[in-house]
């Protein structure tokens, strides 16, 4: 054997071998990671650092970071009223895992404390939340000429959904959760349609192929099933009609006109598609320019970044289908609109992400607040995250209360 090529594979071996022990581990913390979630495992050490534990793209902070102004800092309430019982707030926010909690008032911040393993620079995973974020996409890529009407089929851009669910289907009614795809969103059960797509990230695949293997159940546009691939096709809808990636569009569309402080990150499938119904990655403050974007109107940092046409569209259920209350035609009590949901008749709408992710946004009372949570009894049972779901929101409307205005007054700071 000759002596170069010897040193060389003496060199060589233990390198592979340990690459090779790296990507075993990778491979091992990315299938740790998602196995543990909704089985009442703390967290609190992953939401934080999901992006530096899967493939990512990442989206940088804007040329022209658009900060929020500091005034007086509030006080929390120290109680609030759920289900007819006083809830005290301490024991709610320990209780609910919450790692950040920023209030947002007249385009002020009146209130930031961070716990656990949160922090103003930490870059905390959407979950759910990130759909909101892909809604204000999709309105600007049709008031870009991009996409020509939400009534149009989803087939039409995106061919590669014929033959499934999606053939034929209206943008409109994916937008808003209700395209007849057979679906099963229960987090508790392991094999469930929504834990068989967060397990491509884990194991490999595409989002793409997975999206493209549902099938149709239900008349499109008649009933409210929560649907986490309804969004990542609307995300293939954004790179088949632009073509190119949601992060670069996200990036010069969104991302920079709203003036993000901080870097973020999108989580990538094995063919670096992002997982947009779930995957991104931001600061508490980036998070609350989403929702000061649209309590503005989509107007924010000097701009109109999103139609107003489409906030309102977004923000308003439009069918009996979506309508919030109790409901035969849909699976949750809350209403829903392009991606947000609408807790009640009041004009407020968040955005929800497992584990207690929230942009809550008040337009009466000129305030949004973002709570970012590892609420670990999320999931464990239906019932239990819907509890959840519905004591956060109280805990919400307690929290913007705080800045109704009475009639006939003035604001004093």
């Amino acid at each position: 054997m000759n002596k170069t090529f010897k040193f060389r594979l003496i060199i060589w071996v233990p390198v592979i071998l340990l690459m090779t022990a790296c990507s075993q581990d990778v491979s091992k913390e990315r299938l740790m990671f998602v196995s543990s979630l909704f089985t009442g495992a703390e967290q609190y050490k992953n939401l934080n650092r999901a992006y530096k534990i899967f493939p990512t793209s990442k989206l940088l902070a804007s040329n022209e970071p658009a900060p929020f102004a500091v005034a007086q800092s509030i006080d929390l309430p120290s109680k609030f009223s759920f289900r007819g019982s006083l809830v005290d707030v301490e024991e709610f926010l320990s209780r609910t895992g919450t790692s950040a909690l920023l209030i947002v008032n007249d385009g002020k911040i009146r209130y930031e404390n961070y716990w656990l393993t949160g922090g103003k620079d930490v870059k905390w995973i959407s979950m759910s939340v990130a759909k909101s974020f892909i809604s204000a996409l999709v309105g600007i890529a049709i008031e870009q000429g991009y996409i020509d009407s939400v009534n149009d089929s989803i087939t039409k851009y995106v061919p590669q959904l014929e033959n499934s669910a999606y053939e034929g289907v209206r943008i409109k009614d994916i937008l808003q959760m209700s395209s007849g795809a057979r679906w099963n969103e229960d987090y508790s059960d392991p094999d469930s349609d929504v834990m068989r797509s967060a397990k491509i990230l884990a194991i490999g695949g595409s989002l793409d192929d997975f999206s493209a293997s549902l099938t149709n159940e239900l008349k499109p546009g008649t009933f409210n099933r929560y649907n986490s691939t309804d969004t990542q096709v609307l995300g293939m809808l954004l790179r088949e009609a632009i073509g190119i990636s949601v992060t670069k569009y996200m990036q010069e569309v969104l991302w920079n006109p709203m003036g993000a402080e901080s870097n973020a990150y999108w989580l990538l499938d094995s063919e670096n598609m992002e997982m947009v119904y779930a995957g991104f990655n931001a600061t508490a403050r980036d998070y609350a320019k989403l929702g000061e974007l649209f309590r503005l109107k989509g107007k924010f940092n000097g701009k109109q970044i999103v139609p107003s046409n489409w906030v309102k569209s977004s923000t308003t259920p439009d069918a009996p289908h979506l309508m919030p209350g109790e409901n035969p035609l849909s699976d949750f009590p809350m209403g829903y609109g392009y991606q947000w949901w609408i807790p009640d008749d009041s004009d407020d709408f968040t955005a929800i992400g497992v584990y207690n992710q929230f942009i809550y946004v008040s337009p009466e009372n000129n305030t949004v607040v973002v709570k970012l949570s590892a609420n670990k009894i999320y999931g464990v049972s239906d019932e239990a995250s819907k509890l959840s779901e519905e004591e956060t929101v109280s805990f919400l409307k307690a929290v913007t209360g705080l800045f109704t205005v009475p009639k006939h007054s003035v604001t004093v700071e």
